[in-house]
């Protein structure tokens, strides 16, 4: 759902209960400038937020179960692409 900002403003309160369910785009002069999202959606998506870590730090389960993951059998076309690379 996109509002204006004015929009948002005048319906504050059902928007931000419209928000609980689904994301809210507020716009100004036309453009995208804000997500409105439910607390508990912000968590999920901040809980996906990947981490990085030196060679060094990365654990010997972490390698053991790196080394024992298969590709899904839906990207296996990317295989050719690999073998396409020249050393």
């Amino acid at each position: 759902m996109r509002v204006s900002s004015a929009e948002f403003i005048k319906n504050y309160g059902a928007l931000t209960d419209k928000a609980l369910s689904e994301a809210v785009t507020i716009t100004r002069n036309g453009r995208d400038r804000l997500v409105l999202l439910s607390a508990e959606e912000y968590a999920r998506l901040k809980r996906r937020d990947r981490h990085a870590v030196r060679a060094g730090e990365v654990s010997e389960d972490d390698l053991a179960r790196i080394a024992e993951a298969e590709v899904p059998a839906e990207f296996a076309h990317l295989d050719a692409e690999l073998e396409d690379r020249k050393p």
